[in-house]
């Protein structure tokens, strides 16, 4: 019987529980599907810390090797390095990672040659549907030569490549407390930190994909309590937190308090603007703050409006020659990194910001951080469909504010905005207000979810 992938794959990539419901066998499937599709010569993986990891991504090796494919295995990395090595090598690659699901859970981001996204308009559902056929009628005939599989290591060139980005070498030095969540910027980290002026303090460096200490997700307020109590007991100058692949970094200040993504994309935009000549064009999704396409206009820049979502903002990236783009999530996109996201090369510009004057982070980033958010909130709703509807019909004869339904519906007046969104795999709607003051956010905030809670 054909495997059901279904639940597994998803909009962007692979991920589900391993061994019930995915496992080698099916992975080799996908390295020969990935191999089919991809048509190339050649392709590189890399793995994350997860126990089970090693053995899914050298099954897909020997999937994409028996349809003659030569395969790079760069081992462990974070997503981002994998990135840099479908880049700077010119290949398809495969990372094999759950980011920050628990531990009995793996994945697969898929990448063509240059880092190019693959989903499920660009790729992911010929793979699935290859992997389904071939469950059932049994894998492909192997080609007459198999390929060969190989290791490199390339920490030390993904490492020096970030740095030539940016310059952090001749900052004032700074301490910097880093959780790495026992993900992989405890295998990162160090490398790209060697030898420049950050007095490093680790925390959670020790990969363990069973994650002892807090789930590996700096999205959730409740894995950053660690990283903020120890920036305030070493009296440092910030921290970072890196979520299990470590293609993405939150910020928190010397008080230990988060700084917003949205104001970590503003600072990131106006450096990269001035590396570029005060021109560019700059992505933002269209839940980040308003302070983005502020601080992108001010210094210069054309700021473009997105959906939310990864394979949007590369997909813009690359029709528009953007140099930079940046989410709420804390995905930042660089022009100059084959338009992937690295959240390390976000935390070097922070840094080099930081460095580059005597101010501390939190008035630093005070002028990029403008406005009040809500943060994401969701709603469990029966009808997604239905509660958007009543949103839509009580704003719309309201003469005071416009909508759009760009991703989801988006309600904007002259001093607040919302968005809600429906999730693609969950009966959730997630609402993300923001307002001048903090009095005008919590209104319009409590009144949008009245509405959606019905």
């Amino acid at each position: 019987m054909a495997a059901d992938l279904s639940q597994i794959v998803k909009a962007y990539d692979v991920r589900g529980v391993v061994p019930d419901q995915w496992d080698e066998s099916l992975a080799e499937l996908f390295g020969a599907a990935f191999a089919r599709v991809t048509g190339a010569n050649a392709i590189v993986t890399g793995h994350d810390m997860r126990p089970s990891s090693p053995g899914l991504a050298h099954a897909f090796a020997r999937g994409a090797a028996r349809l003659g494919v030569d395969v790079t295995e760069i081992g462990l990395c974070s997503t981002d390095q994998l990135y840099y090595a479908s880049g700077a090598l010119g290949l398809p690659g495969a990372m094999f990672t759950a980011s920050h699901n628990p531990a009995q859970y793996n994945g697969i981001k898929m990448c063509r040659a240059g880092a190019a996204p693959v989903g499920q308009d660009s790729g992911l559902t010929e793979i699935r549907e290859l992997v389904e056929r071939w469950s059932e009628s049994g894998a492909p005939e192997p080609a007459a030569q198999a390929g060969t599989i190989t290791r490199r290591d390339t920490l030390e060139d993904y490492a020096a490549h970030l740095r030539s980005l940016v310059d952090v070498s001749a900052i004032r030095p700074l301490k910097a407390v880093v959780d790495a969540g026992n993900g992989m910027g405890g295998h990162t980290v160090p490398t790209v930190l060697a030898g420049l002026p950050v007095d490093l303090v680790p925390m959670y460096f020790e990969l363990d994909g069973t994650f002892p200490n807090h789930e590996a997700n700096p999205l959730d307020p409740a894995n950053l309590v660690d990283l903020q109590k120890r920036v305030r007991e070493e009296g440092a100058d910030l921290g970072l937190a890196f979520d299990g692949d470590a293609d993405r970094c939150f910020v928190v200040d010397e008080h230990g308090e988060p700084v917003s993504p949205s104001a970590v994309t503003a600072l990131v935009a106006a450096r990269e603007l001035a590396r570029h000549g005060g021109r560019g064009v700059i992505i933002h999704n269209l839940i980040t703050s308003w302070s983005v396409p502020e601080v992108v206009e001010e210094n210069g820049g054309t700021p473009v409006r997105t959906r939310v979502g990864h394979s949007f903002i590369k997909a813009e990236m690359a029709r528009t020659g953007a140099i930079f783009g940046g989410e709420h999530s804390a995905h930042y996109y660089f022009k100059d990194f084959w338009n992937a996201d690295t959240g390390m090369l976000a935390a070097l510009h922070v840094l080099a910001a930081l460095g580059g004057q005597d101010g501390p982070l939190s008035a630093l980033v005070a002028q990029y951080d403008r406005y009040t958010g809500s943060g994401e909130i969701n709603s469990t709703v029966a009808d997604q469909a239905a509660r958007l509807t009543a949103l839509k019909a009580a704003y719309a004869d309201r003469e005071d504010v416009t909508l759009d339904e760009l991703d989801g519906l988006t309600v904007t007046a002259a001093d607040w905005w919302f968005n809600v969104r429906p999730s693609n795999t969950e009966p959730l709607l997630r609402l993300n207000a923001e307002a001048k003051d903090a009095a005008t956010m919590a209104e319009v905030r409590d009144e949008a979810l009245r509405i959606i809670r019905g």
